[in-house]
This record gives C-alpha cells, structure tokens and sequence, in this order.
C-alpha cells in the first residue's frame, strides 16, 4: 500500500469517454490499496476557449475576472471524474483550489503557490478511504479571498505540491506520451525513451523547449525530492501491475540514477528572436542602460555575447528574446536609444536555439568542441553560445534546426540501437 497522485492532462480528460478510461486508471490503484489523490486539467481546448472569451468581453479585461472565468474548466472535469467514479461503486469528492485550500500569491494569471494544508485529505484517506479529485492549475489568495491560476501548464505544478503536502509516495504525470525522450521523437525517429532522469537535466529540458512538463513543476519535486513519473493516459488500465515499475520515465534525484550518461537529451526551441546592438560606448552602465528598461518590461533575456572592438572604445552586443516578445524588446531598446549611445541596431527572427544536456558533463571535457566541429562540418553557422555547468545552448538559422538536432542527437549516441 502506498500514497499516489495521479496528474491527468487535457487530452487524457478530453470527454467522458477518455474521462471513464482515467477513472479505470483511478480504480486500479485503489484496488490494489493505495490511497489517492487526483489532480485533473480542463478538457482539452476548453481553457483556450475561455481564455477568448475574456478577450472578446473586453481586450483590457480585469485579471481577477480572467481567473475566475478560466478557473472553471478544471472544476468541470474534477466535478465529472467524481461523478464517474462514484458510479463505479468508489467513495471520490471533487475539490476545487480554494477548498483545500492551495494558497498562493496575488499574481493573477501566473499565481506561485505558497502553502497546501493536506491534512483534511489525509484523514478522508483513513476515514472514508475516499478519492480525492482535485481541480488543477487553480488556488486562493489568502488575502483577497480571490481564486488565482498559475499560468499554463500549472496542473502539474499544483499535482507536485499536492503530492508534497499529503507526502506521496509518487506523483504521476499522465499525458498523451508515454514518457521523457532524448529529444522530440517526431524530428528525430531514433529517439528513446529514457527510464529515469534527474531533475536538473529535467528542468534545463523543460526550461529550454520540451513540453512534457512545466518548468515550475520540475524545481518542486526537486525541492522536495519528490518522484515524479511521466507516463501515458492511453496505455490500458488493466494491462498495468499496479504494484510494478510503472511505464514511463520516472524523474528522481541524480543519486538514484545508477549510471549517468555524458548527455542525457537533446531540446530546442524555435521561439527566438535576436537583436544586436552595434558599437556601443564601451563605459560602465551601458549593459544597465540596456537590460534595465527590458526587465522592468518583463521582458526575459536569454543568450547574451558581447564583442569589444580592438581599440577597446567601443562594443557590439547580441542577446535573445522570446519571439513573442520581439516587438516589444525592440521598441523599448529604440526607446532608450539616446541613453544606450548605440550605432544601429540589426535583427533576425528566423533562428532558433538548440541546446545539449548533461549532468554528465560535469566531469567530461570537449562535449561542446564536438558539438562545433560536427556542425561545422554541416555547415550550419553558430551565431551565438551559451554555457553551463550541464548544459551548453547555440544560436542557429532556424533552417537548420532539425537538421542540428538530428546530427547531435547521433553525434552523442542517443540514437536507439
């Protein structure tokens, strides 16, 4: 016997056909004894839906509102899985973020959750032994006493800290894949699924293009070190042993990985925008006087390089912003350019980032020089890099991005065999 949270993605939840096989899911692990926590998201769609309505109500709606309004798909899935659960003969009650409560900051739309209380769960698990279905991506502020979300993909968070707060013994991730691949298997057939990852190399793979997971998510179960297994909805319920290795890739501490690999996968992201600042008065202040007015429009940056001239009087500088956030990044530059001093300014939105990562790199020398040489030998021009301890990312013409994945995806011996 055991304690579990299963997290269950719009697409596992997509109608009460896929609703009913997530309640066989549900019934086998409190067959076998386990007690369980259930964490769903809306439907699949239904939180675009809502979120367009919003817009279409007022393109300056109120944040508060929003919240409130896009809050609701999840509790129409909690509400249904309860009631399909309860026609299978299992004691289950929905519960939405407030009623736990999930408390969290007044940031509306990106909310981070400050305190769970699990203990009203936990004595339902011994009372009644009843299923606690819980609405995802959702909590209150104590303050206000107003439901907030905490941005996209926030389920997954709110399962992490659910599974910490009523000290789970694990916490699943359903989704419509069946696990963490060195890199996307659809740019890359030779793919593999990998049994177990740490959650640093997890959370660069998340941070840095791969959507299994929300970033947020990642940093809780390492905090807490809680695992975490990323598994498929679609597998068939009575096919699995609930007392086995559950299918999947299971996301743990570095320690608990036996051997680890030198690179563990491969991301990308397309969302990417350059800019660079050309001969630039090389003074104290002017990286301030550049990325100051950027962040106070919350704005993230990303690559930075910096080129100094041989007279050392002046500097090119190259950095990367969000493609969404390109026009903005731009606009607010110009807007400072009298305080900046630059000459020009030059930009690319065709390119994309492709990173290699590795807690296995710690302890390797010349990862990244095979990298270089292997797209050089492409032809596939770098125009910028960035490092770290287990990770190395390269800015490239977004032409080339397959084509970067796939030869780095080889060149490392991540290829299935």
């Amino acid at each position: 016997m055991g304690r579990l949270v299963m997290k269950f993605g719009g697409t596992s939840v997509a109608n009460i056909d896929r609703i009913r096989n997530v309640a066989r899911h549900v019934k086998r692990e409190v067959d076998a004894g386990h007690d369980v926590a259930v964490v769903v998201s809306a439907m699949a769609g239904k939180t675009n839906e809502l979120v367009e309505w919003c817009r279409d109500a007022s393109p300056m709606h109120d944040a508060r509102e929003y919240d409130a309004v896009v809050a609701s798909g999840e509790q129409v899935t909690s509400g249904l899985l309860a009631i399909v659960l309860q026609g299978m003969g299992i004691q289950a009650r929905s519960w939405q973020g407030w009623q736990i409560a999930i408390k969290t900051s007044d940031a509306h739309a990106s909310a981070r959750i400050l305190e769970i209380d699990g203990t009203e769960i936990i004595n339902r698990f011994g009372d009644r032994k009843e299923v606690a279905v819980i609405a995802g991506f959702q909590g209150i502020n104590p303050h206000t006493n107003r439901i907030t979300t905490l941005g996209r993909g926030g389920s997954d968070t709110s399962a992490v800290a659910i599974a910490a707060a009523i000290r789970a013994d694990r916490c699943d991730i359903y989704t419509d894949v069946d696990g963490v691949y060195t890199t996307d298997p659809r740019v890359v057939p030779k793919a593999r699924r990998l049994d177990k990852i740490a959650f640093e190399d997890m959370l660069e793979l998340a941070s840095l293009g791969a959507k299994v997971l929300q970033v947020r998510s990642v940093e809780l179960g390492m905090v807490h070190n809680m695992p975490v297994f990323v598994r498929s909805s679609f597998d068939k319920p009575e096919d699995i042993d609930p007392h086995g290795t559950p299918p999947g890739t299971l996301i743990c501490s570095e320690e608990e990985i036996m051997e680890s690999h030198v690179v563990t996968g491969i991301a990308f992201s397309k969302d990417e925008a350059q800019i660079s600042l050309r001969q630039i008065e090389d003074k104290p202040g002017v990286a301030a006087a550049i990325f100051g007015p950027l962040a106070d429009a919350n704005i993230n940056v990303d690559m930075i390089v910096q080129n100094v001239s041989e007279d050392g009087k002046t500097t090119d500088l190259t950095f990367t912003v969000p493609a969404s956030d390109y026009n903005r990044a731009r606009d607010t530059i110009t807007a400072s350019k009298g305080k900046i001093g630059y000459a020009r300014l030059d930009s690319a939105t065709d390119v994309s980032k492709v990173s290699v990562i590795g807690s296995g790199m710690r302890s390797h020398a010349g990862v990244a020089a095979k990298a270089f040489k292997a797209l050089s030998e492409r032809n596939i021009n770098i125009r910028a890099i960035t490092t770290s301890e287990i990770k190395f990312s390269v800015l490239i013409d977004a032409a080339y991005t397959e084509l970067a994945v796939r030869t780095l995806h080889t060149l490392y011996g991540l290829d299935q065999t």
